[in-house]
């Protein structure tokens, strides 16, 4: 897992739109223990789609977030999703994985909307094609060199240093495959601000990741629209569910209109599943982000894909070294989904 003399520790940094996570993990021979975590809330509109709108601000709240939780670590792993990444299992002829290095961008111009040369290409080989044995399945992925470049950027004006640069969605699926079982087919979902991912599993390999513009800033949107306020005082109320400026049938209305949506986006994403593999079922759905704690979007994305809907404990397998309070941990484990799946992150792993 780690080559070289000198053992490089990293911490998980994850830089959502409204929130801020850091995750500090180590691991030993009695496994995974859990040094740091914490989180702070940014200002809206800071970072948008993915793109980094106010670096200088930014870089000043990832430092401010690093003192407040005494992460004194400087090297980081980081992720990035929404429409700068292009995440695609393909199939190509079986060859060895230098060989595929050389052809990749041959193979990856078929299925990459940008060119070729404005992205940074990936790959991982997932094995021998169940269909045909002289052909194999990779999964491609592409980044937009200017998308990585503007994290590095805002890595480096936060006084860290980027050793990595991962996928939202391969973030999620490495914490959940550190806390649970990985037979059975799964989806696991982040619900964030203003992002959605998914990354549907069958097994242990991913089958389908997708990003959506769909996130928890839209209730914050249809809040603000009827009673007026920011975002941040919309956000507060819908998630204790009480106040005197709106009527509670009004916000349960706002609220059951837009995790609809959700729910619809889902089932595209498990219609398609269930096109590609005839009679199979996703048992599973594992929810994570914020949205995840909205219980009407539970309940109703239970109802409508007939599967299991669990909120994903991202602590489940971890000690706690230092002092956690159980209760805080047990509030934000859905939000610290993705950092914690980036701070398992090591050199040289794949």
């Amino acid at each position: 897992m780690l080559f070289g003399k000198k053992k490089i520790n990293i911490v998980g940094l994850d830089i959502g739109s409204r929130t801020l996570k850091v995750a500090e993990v180590v691991q030993s021979n009695t496994g995974y223990t859990l040094k740091k975590f914490g989180m702070n809330d940014i200002t809206p509109g800071l970072i948008e789609d993915g793109a980094i709108k106010n670096p200088e601000e930014v870089a000043n709240a990832i430092r401010k977030l690093f003192k407040m939780y005494k992460v004194k670590e400087k090297n980081v792993a980081v992720s990035i999703g929404g429409y700068s990444i292009i995440v695609k299992p393909i199939t190509v002829q079986t060859m060895p994985e230098d060989q595929l290095q050389e052809t990749i961008h041959f193979e990856a111009e078929q299925y990459i909307p940008f060119d070729i040369s404005d992205v940074n290409l990936d790959f991982q080989i997932m094995g021998e094609d169940e269909a045909d044995p002289g052909q194999m399945n990779v999964l491609l992925v592409a980044a937009k060199k200017e998308v990585v470049d503007d994290y590095v950027r805002l890595i480096n004006m936060a006084g860290l240093t980027p050793k990595i640069i991962d996928v939202d969605a391969f973030a999620l699926q490495n914490i959940y495959e550190a806390n649970y079982e990985t037979d059975d087919n799964v989806a696991l979902i982040d619900i964030g601000a203003n992002k959605t991912t998914l990354n549907i599993l069958r097994g242990d390999y991913s089958v389908l990741i997708r990003d959506v513009t769909l996130g928890c800033s839209q209730i914050s949107q249809q809040i603000t629209s009827q009673i007026g306020g920011s975002m941040e005082e919309a956000e507060q109320l819908y998630h204790s569910g009480e106040s005197d400026q709106i009527a509670q049938k009004d916000l349960i209305e706002i609220v059951s209109s837009i995790v609809t949506d959700w729910c619809s986006e889902v089932r595209r994403a498990l219609d398609f599943f269930y096109t590609t593999y005839h009679g199979e079922h996703i048992k599973k759905i594992i929810l994570s982000g914020g949205g995840a704690n909205i219980a009407q979007f539970r309940q109703l994305l239970a109802e409508e894909t007939s599967s299991d809907v669990q909120m994903i404990n991202p602590f489940e397998n971890f000690l706690l070294g230092g002092t956690f309070d159980p209760a805080y941990l047990e509030r934000v484990s859905p939000q610290a989904a993705i950092c914690m799946g980036l701070a398992l992150r090591r050199l040289n792993d794949k």
